[in-house]
């Protein structure tokens, strides 16, 4: 659905083919080649054939091992380049840059450094919705205390979806964020952030981030299908950090002459009067006329924008998490759940449900005791 929209708005030059991309979390190139695949067999041509078959090109497994023997008894020490004029000359076939990349997964030839980009600046989102921004600012907002100031914006039109304060960033204000522009607005394509521990598994200091070991807020975001993008240093984030200078210059003058001095007060403050006043001067047109916000039509937010824990059913049909004892009920579909592994939801506010599959189980309070299902859990 989102490839018909986006190749839609492309066919009626709406978008360029690199915005399009972007909506889609693809290359450029790689968009070409599905326009032509969906023009030739419609959405059946879109589906990858790479993951029904191996590939035809892929090398056996003895000859990379012995291409890595090799140069560790007669070679070692030896950069790529020189290596590999002695394994054509002994009659290889394979390119250089299939030698250069086996040897380099072995570790037996370091990767070169890079040698720079030639940077250029971001122009904006075409659409509203494409790529919002997400970030927090930790900042003395009320006399003698400080709190961080969590913010999503639209990089389209510096229209602020969502602002308010927590006493410490982290996972559960990500998500009250994501939630609140989704409510609001619909589903967005993508979400830039930094790479705060809560966002992202960094395996390297400062290096870059795993995109395959999620943390509790990125499998969330995979599961809504919102793409997200690292920002690798604090310029890549300008438009976040000019919009916190402006808010600090401006938000504690106002909050002090509110005489709003505790957070929930600073909070109905920025919802009710400071929010909607800085929209009205801030915000600016977006490049082009549309909207990448889609209407939310899937699972309940509550279960998919909260944390989620694998843990196996123990022999009294109990399942220990956080120093909770959590009783599963009799069940009408099984006569027990021992050693079954179920996971288990935390929602924000502290309430604990477990599930098996897609079915709730049963719904616990902070404490551990057992409440009513609510009512829009699958039966």
């Amino acid at each position: 659905m989102r490839f018909v929209e986006v190749y839609g708005g492309w066919q009626e030059r709406r978008l360029t083919q690199e915005e399009a991309a972007h909506m889609l979390g693809v290359s450029e190139r790689t968009f070409r080649r599905q326009i032509d695949r969906y023009e030739e067999a419609g959405l059946d041509g879109l589906l990858d054939g790479r993951l029904s078959q191996p590939s035809h090109r892929r090398a056996p497994v003895d000859e990379v091992i012995g291409l890595v023997e090799h140069y560790k008894r007669r070679h070692q020490g030896w950069n790529a380049k020189h290596f590999y004029a002695w394994y054509r000359r002994d009659g290889g076939t394979r390119s250089y840059t299939w030698v250069k990349c086996r040897l380099q997964e072995a570790r037996l030839i370091a990767k070169a450094p890079g040698r720079g980009k030639h940077r250029k600046r971001r122009e904006r989102a075409a659409w509203p919705g494409m790529m919002p921004h997400q970030d927090g600012s930790k900042h003395e907002w009320v006399l003698a205390v400080q709190w961080d100031l969590i913010l999503t914006m639209d990089d389209a039109t510096n229209e602020h979806y969502s602002l308010f304060f927590v006493e410490e960033e982290g996972t559960l204000s990500s998500f009250q964020g994501v939630r609140e522009v989704i409510e609001k607005r619909g589903l967005f394509s993508s979400l830039y952030t930094d790479r705060g521990s809560h966002y992202w598994t960094t395996p390297e200091a400062g290096g870059k981030v795993d995109r395959v070991n999620l943390t509790q807020f990125g499998r969330a975001m995979k599961n809504l299908g919102i793409h997200m993008i690292a920002a690798y240093s604090p310029e890549a984030r300008g438009r976040c950090e000019r919009m916190f200078r402006t808010h600090q210059e401006r938000l504690p003058k106002e909050l002090a002459l509110a005489g709003v001095t505790n957070m929930e007060a600073a909070n109905r403050y920025l919802k009710d009067i400071y929010l909607p006043a800085f929209n009205a001067e801030f915000m600016q047109p977006a490049m082009e006329e549309g909207s990448a916000f889609v209407a939310y039509i899937g699972q309940d937010l509550d279960d998919i924008l909260c944390e989620q824990h694998e843990r196996v059913v123990g022999k009294d049909n109990c399942v220990s998490f956080e120093g909770l004892k959590l009783q599963l009920p009799p069940d009408q579909y099984r006569m027990h759940y021992v050693k079954v592994t179920v996971k288990v939801h935390r929602y924000p506010d502290g309430g604990v449900a477990i599930f098996h599959g897609p079915r709730r189980l049963a719904c616990y309070s902070p404490q551990g005791e057992k409440i009513k299902i609510r009512q829009n859990a699958t039966a």
